[in-house]
Parts: C-alpha cells; structure tokens; sequence
C-alpha cells in the first residue's frame, strides 16, 4: 500500500523530514542554501506530499526554507508541525509546555510557512520531567488547547510524539489524535505497544529514528550485519532496506526520512519501490 490516511488527508507513506535542514545541530543556516531549496522540490517532484517540520528547527530555517522553496504550496501537500519546545542560544532544547506557549507556537508555525491551517500539530513531550515547576503541565490541559486550536480553524488534526501508551490513548480519547510520532526501527521496537494501539485505531504511527538511533555510541540500522546482507543480495544500500522493512511492517507506518542532500533523498525515496520477499522479511525479523 502507497498510501495511508493522516486525519483527513491522505498521505503517501513516504514523506520527508526538514529536521537536517538548518545547519550543524539544527541551528542556524543550511551549509548549503541552494541543495536545501532543491531537496525540497526534488522531494515534492518525486511525489512526496507529507513534509514534517518544526518552528524550533533552525530555530525558524526549515520553515523559512520550505516557504521559499514550495510557497504556494501544491493543493495535495500536507505540512506537519510540533511544538512543546524552544531553542536558546546555545543550541538547547528547552522545555515550552504551558498552553499559551503551545498557542504562540502554533502561530509562528502558520507565520512562518505562510498558511493559515497546518495539515496536523504534534504534541512533543518531554523525555523527563521538566525541572521549572511551571512546566508540569497536565497533559489534559496541553490537548485542551491544541483541541482549541483546531476549533478554531488552525490545525486540521492533533499529534502527539514521544509518548507511553497512556499518554497515547488519552491523546486519542481527549482530542481524536491522528498520528504519534515516537522511535521505532528494525533495531528499536521497544514502542511496538504504541504502534499496536495506532493499529487498532487506524492511526498513523511516523516514528523518529527510523534507521535507528542518532547517537554515536547507540546501534544503527545500516551497520546490522543482517541488513548488510540482504542490501547486498537485493542491489539495495542498507538505509533502503531498513526503510522498506518499515513499511512492510505495518500499512500505518509512514516515513518521514531527512536529509539535505538530493543524492541522499532520491536514494531515501528509493525504498518506497523496495520489495522485501518473505526470506528477506524472515531474515531480518531473525
């Protein structure tokens, strides 16, 4: 299956990230403005139609960057925020969970991008409890007010990302969530409970590093023996195969790799037309 519903929209499941857009540690500028702005409308040529961003990337350039390259955007294009942090200086991702700070980001998304609705607007939650007491914010009242967001026209659905089970189905039940965005790879399925809820439900599951985790001293995908030998035995590079395993692991599953390279995204979309036979599949579940 190609596609896969995102709240009202339907979505290719190979979409695309803007997060190594910016520059080093997503912060300032691209290091090479012009493959930024050709990445982007390559990816759209390509058939991609679901673009996965944030205000804090950059903080601010990849939204800039996706408006210069796609503005006006093509009528089928559903662009993907989230908000529940802020950038300083100094690179950090600080913690901005109260309500008026979730408002305020969902208006500089629709600023920036130059739209007045985002296709949907994760709820990113923090890895550990924020330590300003005026973070804890109930997670009721957070969906509350992205509830009254897309009330009020601003945002067609409601995400949340980086969130238990718990948090998932009282996303679901209090605000109709559309998708959640967690980490899940081959390597990584810890999070296979949230992904059998979205299952259940019919939402779609967009996890974050899906070739496994960023961190140096953490395993990869492309540097799994097994993925290694099926890439090979396919004429596939290992990033491929560890894409094409995704999809053919659950139909909900949609993809939002990143890169700021043309030659990286052409090879990224590649494994959309990846086909995995049952010995390759039975290989890599081993």
């Amino acid at each position: 299956m190609q596609t896969f519903h995102l709240g009202e929209f339907t979505v290719r499941r190979m979409g695309f990230g803007a997060m190594q857009l910016p520059g080093r540690g997503v912060m300032g500028p691209p290091r090479d403005h012009d493959e930024a702005i050709r990445v982007l409308r390559r990816a759209v040529d390509l058939g991609v139609n679901h673009i996965d961003t944030a205000q804090f990337y950059g903080p601010d350039v990849a939204n800039q960057l996706i408006r210069e390259a796609l503005h006006p955007y093509p009528d089928d294009l559903v662009l993907v925020t989230k908000v529940g942090s802020l950038r300083d200086a100094a690179g950090n991702w600080n913690p901005a969970q109260r309500p008026e700070q979730l408002r305020a980001a969902v208006e500089d998304n629709l600023r920036t991008l130059g739209i007045e609705r985002v296709g949907a607007v994760n709820l990113r939650l923090m890895d550990h409890e924020p330590d300003d007491p005026a973070q804890r914010v109930p997670l009721e009242d957070k969906l509350a007010e992205l509830v009254a967001l897309r009330e009020e026209g601003k945002l067609a659905g409601v995400g949340i990302s980086t969130a238990s089970v718990a948090q998932v189905q009282q996303a679901i039940d209090q605000a109709d969530a559309v998708c959640v965005q967690n980490a899940y790879s081959l390597l990584d399925q810890s999070d296979v409970a949230v992904l059998d809820l979205c299952d259940e439900h019919g939402i779609a599951y967009v996890p974050y590093f899906p070739l496994g985790s960023a961190f140096p001293h953490l395993p990869k995908v492309t540097e799994d023996p097994a993925v290694q030998v099926v890439a090979a035995r396919l004429g596939a590079t290992p990033a491929q195969v560890g894409l094409a395993w995704l999809l053919a692991h659950r139909e909900n599953i949609l993809l939002i790799p990143g890169t700021s390279s043309v030659a990286h995204l052409e090879q990224n979309l590649a494994a959309g037309d990846l086909t995995l036979g049952p010995d390759d599949l039975a290989e890599l579940d081993r």
